[in-house]
């Protein structure tokens, strides 16, 4: 992964080498912090990179912030357009992923929410697949448990939850597999280790709800709409058994990282017939003309980061 040149911090865009924070800072000890992951994909055609659902991803994070008493100064559309400023500034041509993180920034120890002077940075860098095998992942049910909302709100995206992520993670992948399910306290399906799970079964699609300790994902709604508006599949939002999964005919995971990952073996048994099935297929093809604004539908998904700068230039 290459070193981003700039990076927006303390308020300002300046070298990425000049973003520093103390070993005392009060995020890093305590996962008192929270972020975000957004992308921007390239049209080569067009010559333009659209930034995806940044409104949605920021409305996101500001929410997070608020979950950690956290007071940013910020709207979603202020920092979609820092965040325009920072890609201008590196001038990228081609698929990035965008990170904006807040964290309470006082170098102190204790542990607390209140009295804390609360800090932001975003980087922006190239980025191509989370996942090698997005095509054909094998994955496994992890025997650690979803953290749940009485605990730690899974729905923010809270920097000190997701060592729970890296149990799941790290577990299945030196255990052979490319990814993990996890399951709530009650025994009912989740999300993979950072990323949303749906399921086909007997042409319906179907995924847990928000209830059941799941980041509320841009990419898990996006597929939603993109799966009623293209395909004419409509989604039920419902609890799903671990046995259920077994026995579906197509499973795929979603994530802004992750894009869509089709799981093809689960527990060393087949989904379905042991390869992507035609509704992962279709949706993934549709998310990747509708992320890169070749679907005009949802072009409203779509910001552009070059678009006013081209304007003012012919002016």
């Amino acid at each position: 992964m290459s070193i981003p040149p700039h990076a927006y911090f303390q308020g300002k865009i300046v070298p990425y080498a000049e973003a520093k924070i103390s070993v005392l800072t009060h995020g890093f000890n305590y996962g008192t912090a929270v972020f975000g992951g957004l992308r921007a994909y390239w049209n080569a055609e067009k010559e333009e990179l659209y930034l995806f659902r940044p409104i949605d991803h920021y409305r996101r994070f500001l929410n997070s912030a608020k979950l950690l008493r956290m007071e940013l100064n910020h709207t979603p559309e202020s920092l979609t357009q820092v965040t325009v400023d920072l890609i201008r500034q590196d001038n990228y041509r081609q698929d990035i992923y965008i990170r904006p993180i807040a964290y309470k920034a006082d170098e102190v120890i204790g542990v607390r929410l209140h009295d804390l002077r609360d800090e932001l940075a975003i980087v922006a860098l190239p980025f191509e697949r989370y996942l090698k095998n997005d095509t054909n992942a094998h994955v496994t049910f992890s025997a650690w448990r979803r953290i749940d909302d009485n605990a730690i709100p899974a729905r923010g995206k809270i920097s000190g939850a997701y060592i729970n992520s890296a149990f799941i993670k790290t577990d299945a992948v030196l255990a052979g597999y490319d990814e993990a399910l996890v399951l709530t306290q009650e025994g009912h399906v989740s999300e993979g280790s950072a990323m949303n799970v749906f399921m086909v079964k007997d042409g319906t699609l179907i995924t847990p709800p928000i209830t059941e300790n799941i980041l509320e994902g841009i990419t898990r709604r996006a597929v939603i709409e993109l799966a009623q508006g293209e395909l004419g599949v409509i989604t039920q939002e419902r609890p799903i058994d671990r046995t259920e999964v077994y026995l579906c005919d197509e499973l795929f995971l979603t994530g802004s990282a992750a894009q869509i990952v089709a799981v093809t073996r689960i527990d060393h048994r087949p989904v379905g017939s042991g390869v992507m099935g035609p509704i992962t297929a279709a949706l993934r093809e549709a998310f990747e003309k509708a992320i890169r604004g070749c679907l005009p539908k949802y072009r409203h998904w779509n910001t552009p980061v070059y678009l006013s700068e081209r304007i003012a230039q012919r002016n």
